[in-house]
């Protein structure tokens, strides 16, 4: 610092003065979830993975350790309450800087190494989902980064734990933790989700005799007497709500004493259900129609046995299939 200044108009020597101080070290970091959704996953789902970013909001270099928990029960970030865990839990680093997790080009991780001052790294916590979970099921999953001492560019070792400098400003940099939740003690955290989105099939079958070789005098209606033609429709339903089930095959035996009517596979059509009055419980639901005319002739026989391929049932969706048969 210098002070000019005059005195009757001339200038005087300069006054001169300085004063020095050092930058103390503040220690922070945020843990966020990468977007604000639920992760969308299915049954027996391998390497599901939920999305976030750390950022080191220190002016030093640091390590920050990593740990991975899961919600035992209670209210999901996303909405729903937690009711599963998912296995194998691990976290990896994005190291790829792709945005979505790949095994074979991501790094398994404890603790990210060497973080510079602003740096963000995204971080998966990746899982498997359990083949028994079923539609609308939620594991909530947290993430923690804890600051640590970084190796002053020495990588490869997790650094010591952070002491915050005790007793108040000192002429020495000084350690502070300067967590934005209040909670000085450098650890963030936040919440993630998967929510299970599963199909859940059901399957209905009826039969018509829908002709006969011979008439029955005065009767109205085929008998399913040898030599009629029985029709069988077989409605496969997705409930609502769930996922769109795909590469749905049907195979279906042949009753004893019935002789397959070649090229009657016809896939495709409409179903008439009735709930019984108790909708939304498919155990007591009966087929009592079908109307395959919009349908599509394919499928096949053999060995005693009807298959046909569907293909995808779409979630709150019917689909049939039906075939005949000549009763011995």
């Amino acid at each position: 610092m210098t002070v000019a200044y005059q005195v009757g108009g001339v200038s005087q020597t300069d006054v001169t003065a300085s004063d020095t101080f050092v930058v103390d070290r503040k220690i922070n970091l945020t843990v966020a979830e990468d977007g604000n959704a639920t992760t969308s996953v299915v049954p027996n789902e391998q390497d599901a993975y939920t999305t976030f970013l750390v950022t080191n909001v220190s002016n030093d270099i640091i390590d920050i350790r990593l740990s991975a928990s899961q919600l035992a029960g209670g209210a999901a970030t996303h909405g729903g309450t937690d009711t599963i865990n998912v296995s194998n839990v691990q976290i990896y680093v994005d190291t790829d800087a792709s945005g979505d997790f790949d095994v074979a080009f991501d790094t398994l991780v404890t603790f990210l190494d060497e973080m510079a001052a602003d740096e963000t790294r995204r971080v998966f916590i990746v899982g498997d989902i359990g083949a028994g979970a079923t539609n609308g099921d939620v594991a909530g999953v947290t993430l923690t980064g804890t600051a640590r001492e970084g190796n002053n560019g020495t990588t490869g070792a997790e650094g010591a734990a952070i002491t915050a400098t005790t007793g108040g400003d000192t002429a020495a940099e000084d350690t502070v933790f300067a967590d934005s939740d209040g909670v000085y003690d450098g650890i963030a955290s936040d919440d993630d989700d998967y929510t299970v989105a599963a199909a859940s099939l059901t399957a209905l079958k009826s039969s018509t005799v829908v002709s006969a070789n011979y008439p029955i005098v005065g009767a109205t209606d085929y008998y399913a007497i040898p030599g009629a033609t029985v029709e069988y429709c077989i409605a496969v339903t997705n409930a609502a709500g769930g996922a769109d089930a795909t590469n749905v095959a049907i195979s279906d035996p042949l009753p004893a004493n019935t002789t397959f009517v070649g090229s009657s596979i016809v896939i495709g059509g409409t179903a008439t259900i009735d709930d019984n009055g108790t909708p939304g419980n498919p155990a007591d639901d009966v087929l009592t129609g079908c109307d395959n005319s919009t349908g599509v002739a394919g499928g096949s026989f053999g060995a005693g046995t009807v298959s046909a391929t569907i293909g995808t049932v779409s979630a709150g969706t019917t689909e049939i299939i039906t075939f005949r048969a000549t009763i011995d």
